[in-house]
């Protein structure tokens, strides 16, 4: 399959927040994500689009440590990432999950304050005895988390449990805790799934005053407009590989890219059969993992 050559605004000014090289994900003789390169950059918001199993998840976890790529090297701000997902978050890169993951009976500030642990220093022993520095660093915390919150707009529900929040404010808290992290790079799967068209525009306008923030950004999501609308640049994944990459005029007007989308059957289509064989490798793989930790 052959990648276009990138079609942007000359942006060598700009500096380079991650750099993902010919990065390949394999599961046993499965080939879920094959060579794909991106380049994101410090005050851009980029899109990464494609159908039903064509390795877009897959790639978000090679970026963020939970994947370690057979091939290929991901770095942020020329270092390259250490293959755990703690260290890659304390690097700074923070996502969210197609999934919501909250923990939903503790409180929406307690859900924040679980993301500022990669930027705490207090040790267990002043955990224990709770002295004066730790006490500054739990009320330093708890300000921030309380800024979070006031800009996502979940201030007054500060003391709800997660799991009564409405779908739409499960989402924004999500986002606040991965920006409790500080990160220099927010990743996003599906920000807007199951969300009404309200919905879908205010968290389009909350990724926008993350931008103007300074922090940049990679969304994936199968809402077209959403995408178009927020991203300055946008890649197309197709069965693994990087279709084309380029403005979204430029991605709109590619007859591949609708076709990938258009083109193939709505049942029984390969993009489902494909996303069934990498789900059933990513389970396969993630069983191995587990029977080789608890060891």
């Amino acid at each position: 399959m052959t990648t276009t050559t990138e079609t942007t605004a000359d942006t060598t000014a700009t500096a380079t927040v991650l750099k993902a090289d010919g990065v390949t994900m394999r599961f046993g003789g499965l080939t879920a994500v094959r060579d794909v390169s991106l380049t994101v950059r410090s005050g851009e918001i980029v899109g990464l689009i494609g159908p039903n199993g064509a390795g877009k998840t897959t790639f978000f976890n090679c970026l963020t440590g939970l994947y370690v790529p057979t091939e290929g090297r991901v770095a942020y701000k020329g270092t390259t990432l250490p293959p755990k997902p703690h260290l890659v978050t304390q690097a700074g890169i923070a996502r969210t999950f197609q999934n919501i993951r909250l923990f939903a009976n503790m409180t929406v500030l307690e859900n924040v304050l679980v993301g500022r642990h990669t930027r705490t220093k207090e040790g267990l022993w002043s955990a224990l005895l709770r002295g004066p520095g730790f006490r500054r660093a739990e009320e330093a915390s708890r300000a921030r988390a309380m800024e979070l919150l006031e800009f996502t707009g979940l201030a007054e529900k500060a003391d709800h449990l997660a799991r009564n929040l409405p779908y739409g404010e499960q989402r924004k808290l999500e986002i606040a805790r991965a920006l409790a992290s500080e990160p220099g790079l927010l990743l996003l799967d599906e920000p807007t799934a199951g969300m009404n068209p309200q919905e879908t525009r205010a968290t389009e306008e909350l990724v926008f005053a993350i931008r103007d923030k300074g922090i940049a950004v990679l969304v994936i999501e199968h809402d077209m407009r959403f995408i178009f609308n927020l991203c300055d640049r946008v890649a197309v994944l197709v069965q693994g590989q990087k279709l084309v990459e380029g403005t979204p005029d430029v991605v709109q007007a590619d007859e591949r890219v609708i076709a990938a989308y258009i083109g193939s059957p709505m049942e029984d289509s390969p993009e489902d059969e494909a996303l069934a064989e990498v789900q059933a490798a990513e389970a396969a793989a993630g069983a191995a993992d587990t029977q080789e930790d608890a060891k």
